[in-house]
């Protein structure tokens, strides 16, 4: 049985049956992350199915927590987001201090919380990044950073941590690769949704950018900022556990795919579309990274 739902062991018939009852509400919890996972990215799913299936739940715990959070700030525009959202938080720290949500995609969250000692600073940053999506509509130099810090750095934390199975010292060793894949990860992002963005909640994320007078040399900044990411992000991978270095290359490989492929497309192509990678492109770089993994070429 994965450790993340694991039930203490008791001689009691009456504990017997609470723990198993516990389990099963544990793994139901579990469960609907992943469903949520699958139903929200094709990619990560990939990315997931590749490592070692005792990091499995965890990982989609984490990934089904940071989803829903990003939905209320970005989907309920009809209703009092920052009411939804402050209760998100009180009902995360509540769930984290008590061990038990009945909201299964905090229940889940909290599990992974508790079983690889995410620090709380870290879910503190990245609800802070949700806050400022409320109402922040453009981004000087400090608080893209923060932003960037918070929404995305700190998720690669907290799967680090899922990664690492709590060894310090090689948690502490990855660190700063971590947070460079999920700010190379979080900028494509931003390049690529420019148009939504703009277009549906008037945001511009990059810092002294004029969307309306967005050219290419703004743009072959922005890329090169990125692509420092990236070759930082690169060393810290190969030193990741096996358990978890191919999930975490194919992430790497498909949105290094997506950079490339919007690198070669003209500022009008970006605020004119969303650069996408087909799932047939998908299937060919998961084969394409699996190879490279099995016999040690990355």
């Amino acid at each position: 049985m994965n450790t993340i739902t694991s039930s203490i062991t008791s001689s009691s018939t009456r504990t017997d049956t609470i723990s198993d009852s516990m389990a099963l509400y544990n793994t139901t919890a579990l469960k609907c992350s992943k469903l949520i996972t699958q139903h929200y990215s094709t990619s990560f799913t990939l990315g997931i199915q590749t490592l070692n299936k005792k990091l499995h739940f965890p990982i989609y715990a984490i990934y089904g927590y940071v989803r829903y959070a990003d939905e209320i700030v970005d989907t309920f525009h009809d209703k009092d987001r920052a009411s939804l959202l402050a209760r998100f938080r009180e009902d995360t720290y509540r769930a984290i201090d008590e061990k038990i949500s009945t909201n299964p995609v905090i229940h889940s969250f909290q599990l992974a919380v508790e079983r690889y000692s995410i620090d709380k600073k870290l879910i503190e940053a990245f609800l802070n990044s949700m806050k400022m999506d409320l109402d922040k509509k453009e981004y000087d130099d400090n608080k893209y950073h923060e932003y960037i810090y918070g929404s995305a750095e700190v998720v690669g934390l907290m799967c680090l941590r899922v990664f690492c199975e709590n060894d310090s010292t090689l948690y502490d060793s990855l660190e700063a690769g971590a947070r460079s894949l999920g700010a190379a990860f979080q900028k494509v992002n931003f390049l690529r949704d420019m148009k939504s963005d703009f277009d549906e909640r008037g945001r511009v994320y990059f810092p002294n950018i004029n969307y309306l007078q967005f050219d290419a040399n703004a743009k072959f900044e922005i890329e090169n900022d990125i692509q420092k990411d990236f070759d930082a992000a690169y060393e810290a991978i190969l030193r990741l556990p096996k358990t978890s270095r191919m999930g975490v290359y194919l992430a790497y490989i498909y949105y290094l795919k997506l950079f490339n492929k919007i690198k070669q497309s003209s500022t009008q192509t970006i605020l004119s579309e969303r650069i996408r990678v087909p799932d047939s492109k998908k299937i060919f770089l998961l084969v394409e990274s699996y190879v490279k993994h099995r016999f040690n070429y990355i």
